[in-house]
């Protein structure tokens, strides 16, 4: 007959036993909540997506299974860097032009530097509007608009003409354009924003700038690294992330990037943040099928609710080059915005005055080093007043 001391011992044992292993098992539970999105994994084209939403048709998602789309939201691995305030970095930007030694802005303290204005000082300067890529037709018309102004003014003074030229440059580069950016979140869903653009202008790096810079004005942001064809791109995304603690939606290397990025708007629907912006892969712009892609994840990435911006990234070194790229994006997506990138002087400015009167798009943010908060909402006046110091 068993001691009734040991039964006893027995059973508390067993209960201790079972309590302790579903004490860890809900341990690990929460651990994998708190390390991963509720993202909805995509389905093959034949099955709607499940959302918290309305079905939603995904026919142009391809090949795309569980394995292929983590959907997992990278949480900040390293201390949390403090951006730049909004004020701080337009002082610091402004700073920075100011003390621009480019061609362009010497061409035009050089015109304005005297009390009289003669044709070859006119002539050095639209020739110089030429080869900071204004273009012929616009830097005629520049040289043009100044001269009747200088004519209508009567202006006997260097002093005098200096502010003619900036309030003339001031109304021409600025354009009427507006160049509201578009981030704030709508009633029922996160604004999103896709940032699109060829290898090497920055694309990436400015994508995570802007994250940093929306960061600083409190909203809430969820990064997208839908470029899944560069080798280490969502690691070079994620690092941003980190640094600002900004989750990051990715997908395994290869992966559909239409897929990814429906990832990341599903996403910031299911956290309810204020933003989603979804980084691009970078297209050769000569070559069709790659930008139809870019079509694709347009299409595929608005299905949950209409893309908010398209920002186009270009280098503000490669001039005209960098012209003929937002044409062509513009054919292929709703470019709403563009971002000069590597505005380190001002010599390739006149890009900026070519864009816009071209594509009827304004220049919504500039990039002027490679600071983390080297990146500003672009004002025309700030531009003029570095340009004439």
């Amino acid at each position: 007959m068993i001691d009734s001391s040991l039964v006893i011992f027995l059973a508390v044992a067993a209960v201790l036993v079972i309590a302790i292993t579903a004490l860890a098992l809900s341990k690990k539970s929460r651990g994998k909540v708190q390390s991963a999105a509720p993202v909805v994994p995509a389905k093959a084209p034949e099955a709607p997506i499940q959302t918290s939403q309305p079905e939603v048709e995904l026919a142009e998602v391809s090949d795309v299974t569980e394995a292929e789309i983590l959907g997992t939201v990278e949480s900040k691995s390293i201390p949390v860097d403090v951006p730049e305030s909004m004020e701080g970095r337009k002082v610091k930007l402004r700073e920075r032009l100011g003390r621009s030694q480019g061609s362009l802005g010497q061409a035009f303290r050089q015109t304005f530097a005297n009390s009289t204005i003669g044709e070859a000082a006119w002539q050095d300067l639209e020739d110089t509007l030429i080869m900071a890529d204004l273009g012929v037709s616009a830097a005629t018309g520049i040289v043009e608009s100044l001269k009747n102004a200088v004519k209508k003014s009567g202006a006997s003074s260097a002093d005098e003409l200096q502010e003619i030229a900036k309030s003339e440059l001031i109304k021409l580069v600025d354009g009427g354009f507006d160049r509201t950016l578009h981030i704030d979140r709508h009633s029922d869903r996160p604004a999103v924003v896709l940032t699109v653009g060829v290898n090497g202008t920055g694309k990436t790096t400015t994508t995570g700038k802007l994250a940093r810079m929306l960061s600083s004005q409190d909203k809430d942001v969820l990064l997208g690294a839908a470029d899944t064809f560069r080798a280490a791109a969502a690691e070079q995304l994620t690092t941003w992330g980190d640094r600002v603690g900004v989750p990051v939606v990715r997908g395994a290397e290869g992966s559909d990037p239409a897929a990814v990025a429906f990832e990341s708007v599903t996403a910031g629907l299911e956290q309810e943040v204020d933003v989603v912006l979804i980084d691009t892969a970078g297209r050769l712009h000569t070559k069709q099928g790659l930008m139809d892609e870019l079509g694709k994840v347009y299409r595929v990435a608005g299905k949950l609710g209409a893309i908010d911006e398209v920002l186009l990234v270009i280098d503000a070194t490669t001039g005209q080059n960098g012209l003929m790229q937002a044409k062509v994006f513009s054919e292929v997506v709703p470019v709403t915005g563009v971002v000069l990138s590597k505005l380190d002087g001002t010599a390739k400015g006149g890009i900026i005055v070519a864009i816009q009167e071209s594509l009827g798009v304004p220049v919504k943010l500039v990039g002027l080093g490679e600071g983390p908060d080297d990146l500003a909402p672009f004002d025309a006046a700030d531009f003029v007043t570095g340009l004439l110091g």
